[in-house]
C-alpha cells in the first residue's frame, strides 16, 4: 500500500514585489472557497498579526504564521502540518517579493519557503502599465532559483478586457503556466491602513465589506477549479500517491474567538485552578494562535480582559500583554481608570506581567499622539510618543544579559518588532528597581542597544515573540505564574 502524502492540498500565494495585491488575493481566494463549502486553512509568512486577522475572518479558520527565520525548516514545516490538520486546502500568503530575504542569497525567502513545502506558487503581478513585457517578467521568476515551481499567475488591477487578453496570451504562449485569475482595477477592493499596515480586522465592523469584495470578485474572476487542482496535484519527493482534496483527519478545528465569530474554539478555556489573564479586544489584538495553545497546553487557564470594557482586573496567577494600537485609543483607554489603577496595584503587589510593545506602551506613564496625551497604568516611570516613521521595523536577536521574571541570563532570543513610537528613556539608569534584560545584537528595541524593561515581576519589551520559536516562554510564564497567590 503507497504511504499517504501527509502535506494537504497547498498554495502559495506570491507577487514580484510588495503591494502587487497578495493580500487581497488571498483574502478573496480564501473567502471564495470557504463559500463554497471547503474547510480553507490560512497562513501568513513571516512576523505579521494584521494580514492574519483579515485572513481568519475570509476563511472562518484561525491563521497561522509561518516564519523560516524565527523556527527554520523542521519547525516551520510541523507548524504547517498542524496548523492544516483537516482543512481541505491551504492557502499560504507570502511576503514581500518572492525571493526577498535577509541577505543576497535570499535567507528566508518566501520562496525558500514554498520549497521547504514542495509548495506549487501562484504568482500575483499587478498589471499597471505592462502587457506582453509581464511574460518576461514571469519568465525571469520562474527560473531565478531552481526548484522554485510558479504554477500560475493571477493578474491584479487590470484596465482593459484588451490588456488582460493579450498579458494571458503573452503568458501562456511564453511561459507555459495559466492565468488562473484576474481581479479588474476596483477601489472596493482596497483594504484601509495606517502607519503599520492594514487596519486590523478587529477594529471596526465597517471594514467587513471589503471582505466581501474580496469574495465576490475571486468567485467572478477566478478559476477556481483549476487552482484548486494545482494546490491538489503535488507530492514530496519520496511519497507515494498524492493526496487529494479531502483526504486526511477529519477533526476541523474552528472558532479562533468572538472576533472572528468561527464554532469550536481552540482556545476554549480549560477547567485550571491557574488562571493567566490576557489583555484583548480592539486595542490589543495581537496575540499569535500558538503563543494562547502553547500557556494552554503548559497548564494555563487563560481569561480575557478587554481594556476598553472592562472595569476590574479579575483575579488572576499573572497577566499577558500582547501589542496592538493602543494609540488609537487613547481617549477610551484613559477613561478606565479604574482597571489602570488593579493593574498598576497588582504589579505593585509582584503580580508577574509578561507585555510586548503596545503591551510596554500602556503599562507606562503617558502615551502622546497626534497631540493628545493619555495617561496609561503608569506603572513603568517612562512615557512614549508616537512618530511619523518607524522606530523599529523588522527581526530582533538579543542576548539575555540581566535577570527578568522568564528568561534565564545566557539565553539567546530571537523575535520581531513594528513599532512607530519610541519610549523617553531620560535619566534611565537613574530609576530605582528598573533594569534592561535585553542586549541586542539586531534590531532597534528601545535604543538600538537594549530592550526589555525589568519593574519586580514585569518584563516589557517592544521585541514580539512566538511560542514556536521561542518554547521556553510558556513553560516559564507558567510556572513564575504557579508561585503568585491570588
Amino acid at each position: 500500500m503507497a504511504n499517504v502524502n501527509p502535506f494537504p492540498p497547498r498554495v502559495v500565494i506570491a507577487a514580484p514585489q510588495g503591494r502587487s495585491g497578495k493580500t487581497t488575493v488571498t483574502l478573496g481566494l480564501c473567502a471564495a472557497l470557504a463559500a463554497r463549502g471547503l474547510h480553507v486553512q490560512p497562513f501568513k509568512k513571516g512576523p505579521d498579526y494584521i494580514d492574519p486577522s483579515w485572513l481568519s475572518e475570509a476563511a472562518r479558520r484561525p491563521c497561522r504564521n509561518l516564519d523560516p527565520f524565527l523556527m527554520g525548516e523542521a519547525t516551520a514545516v510541523t507548524a504547517f502540518l498542524r496548523g492544516a490538520r483537516g482543512a481541505d486546502v491551504a492557502i499560504i500568503e507570502g511576503a514581500m517579493g518572492l525571493y526577498d530575504g535577509l541577505d543576497l542569497d535570499g535567507s528566508g525567502s518566501t520562496a525558500m519557503l514554498a520549497r521547504w513545502l514542495d509548495a506549487p506558487i501562484l504568482l500575483v503581478v499587478n498589471a499597471q502599465r505592462i502587457t506582453r513585457s509581464v511574460a518576461a517578467l514571469v519568465q525571469g521568476y520562474q527560473h531565478f532559483e531552481s526548484g522554485t515551481r510558479i504554477a500560475g499567475v493571477i493578474l491584479n488591477n487590470v484596465a482593459r478586457s484588451r490588456q488582460q487578453d493579450l498579458m494571458t496570451q503573452a503568458i501562456e504562449r511564453y511561459c507555459g503556466i495559466p492565468v488562473v485569475g484576474v481581479l479588474p482595477r476596483d477601489d472596493a477592493l482596497a483594504i484601509p491602513d495606517r502607519h503599520l499596515g492594514l487596519v486590523p480586522r478587529g477594529e471596526n465592523e465597517l471594514l467587513v465589506p471589503a471582505i466581501v469584495a474580496a469574495r465576490d470578485a475571486a468567485l467572478a474572476n477566478f478559476d477556481l477549479d483549476a487552482i484548486l487542482k494545482i494546490a491538489g496535484a503535488t507530492k514530496r519527493q519520496g511519497d507515494g500517491e498524492t493526496r487529494g482534496q479531502g483526504d486526511g483527519e477529519t477533526g476541523r478545528p474552528g472558532e479562533t474567538d468572538s472576533q472572528f465569530a468561527i464554532h469550536n474554539s481552540p482556545f476554549a478555556i480549560h477547567n485550571s485552578p491557574l488562571k493567566i489573564g490576557v489583555i484583548r479586544g480592539r486595542a490589543f489584538s495581537f496575540y499569535y494562535p500558538e503563543n494562547f495553545e502553547a500557556l494552554q497546553d503548559a497548564g494555563a487557564e487563560l481569561v480575557f480582559v478587554d481594556a476598553l470594557r472592562d472595569a476590574r482586573l479579575p483575579a488572576v496567577h499573572a497577566l499577558y500583554i500582547g501589542g496592538g494600537f493602543p494609540e488609537m485609543f487613547l481617549d477610551e483607554l484613559e477613561a478606565n481608570v479604574s482597571l489602570r489603577a488593579d493593574i498598576r496595584a497588582a504589579i505593585e503587589n509582584d503580580l508577574p506581567v509578561y507585555a510586548e510593545c503596545g503591551g510596554l506602551m500602556y503599562l507606562a506613564r503617558a502615551i502622546s499622539f497626534a497631540g493628545k496625551r493619555g495617561e496609561m497604568v503608569g506603572a513603568l516611570p517612562v512615557e512614549i510618543a508616537m512618530t511619523g516613521k518607524p522606530q523599529g521595523h523588522g527581526y530582533i536577536s538579543a542576548d539575555v544579559v540581566a535577570a527578568n521574571p522568564f528568561f534565564p541570563i545566557g539565553a539567546t532570543l530571537r523575535g520581531h518588532e513594528f513599532h512607530n513610537s519610541k519610549i523617553n528613556l531620560e535619566g534611565f539608569a537613574d530609576l530605582p528597581g528598573l533594569t534592561c534584560a535585553y542586549r541586542l545584537t539586531r534590531g532597534r528595541g528601545l535604543d538600538g542597544a537594549r530592550d526589555g524593561i525589568v519593574y519586580k515581576n514585569v518584563l516589557a519589551a517592544y521585541m514580539h515573540v512566538h511560542a514556536l520559536a521561542t518554547p521556553e516562554w510558556a513553560h516559564a510564564f507558567v510556572a513564575r505564574a504557579r508561585g503568585t497567590d491570588l
